[in-house]
């Protein structure tokens, strides 16, 4: 084969490459005009509080009702000083809500909270494409 022919190829993979990565970067700029994208600060929050088993087992009970306090304890037979710590976390996450009611607290989902949660990994899902790795130079751009 040709040397001509095998630079020609490599040449447009790269602009194959380059073309596919501007296209995506067009279409990421527009979709962030349309859809504004929840603050990081708010996600990573969100995803720390999804880090611990038991904060997991207490979003779980709550998908189905509300509960108390004490209904939490005795199902996931804990001390109420240790679910209090866990709830709090997902309070300032924003994943769950409180209300009183008399002496009793009551805590629920807090839904809007999730489904930004939701959406942010969906973006990952629907929008970003697995682009091939760009070819490297056999000389280095950057020296020191």
């Amino acid at each position: 084969m040709d040397l001509r022919f095998y630079e020609y190829i490599k040449k447009l993979i790269v602009y194959n490459w380059d073309l596919r990565y501007r296209i995506n970067q067009i279409f990421q700029e527009n979709l962030m005009q349309v859809t504004p994208a929840p603050e990081i600060a708010t996600i990573a929050v969100g995803f720390q509080a999804l880090s611990d088993s038991l904060r997991i087992k207490i979003l779980e009970l709550l998908r189905s009702q509300e509960l108390c306090v004490c209904e939490l304890c005795e199902q996931l037979d804990i001390s109420q000083s240790k679910l209090s710590f866990h709830l709090k976390t997902l309070r300032e996450a924003g994943l769950v809500r409180s209300r009183q009611q008399g002496r009793w607290i009551y805590y629920s989902l807090n839904l809007p909270q999730i489904v930004a949660i939701e959406q942010y990994l969906a973006e990952y899902r629907r929008f970003t494409s697995v682009l091939p790795a760009r070819p490297c130079s056999d000389t280095p751009k950057y020296t020191k």
